[in-house]
């Protein structure tokens, strides 16, 4: 059974740094892309960051681009999501999901398991 267990959440002041881990089971990080959203309090959930399965590939979300970064260990268990420099806007709940799909992948239809989410806030 597939479980993707998000951590490293916290409230934090503007300009700090904080790292997400998702810890996946099922070998799925051999298999899946696996991808960042975020959701804000009354706003949409939004793709952060990917990175494909073989970690070849990242992707950012332009508002997050420079700041942050995707990647995973070498043991192939778990994906991380530092977040440098944070701002206030970044303060949201963090999801870790992963999709086999190649086309359209950082989408929120793409996605074959989720997390349940770690919360990040961000204060001025």
């Amino acid at each position: 059974q597939v479980q993707l267990i998000e951590s490293g959440g916290g409230l934090v002041q503007a300009g700090g740094s904080l790292r997400l881990s998702c810890a996946a089971s099922g070998g799925i990080l051999r298999t899946h892309n696996m991808v960042w959203f975020r959701q804000a309090p009354g706003k949409e959930r939004e793709f952060v960051a990917a990175t494909s399965w073989s970690g070849s590939s990242t992707m950012y979300a332009d508002s997050v681009k420079g700041r942050f970064t995707v990647s995973r260990d070498n043991a192939m268990t778990t994906v991380y999501l530092q977040m440098n420099s944070l701002k206030p806007e970044d303060t949201a709940r963090y999801y870790c999901a992963a999709t086999r799909r190649v086309v359209n992948w950082t989408s929120l239809n793409a996605v074959d398991y989720w997390g349940k989410g770690t919360l990040v806030s961000v204060s001025s």
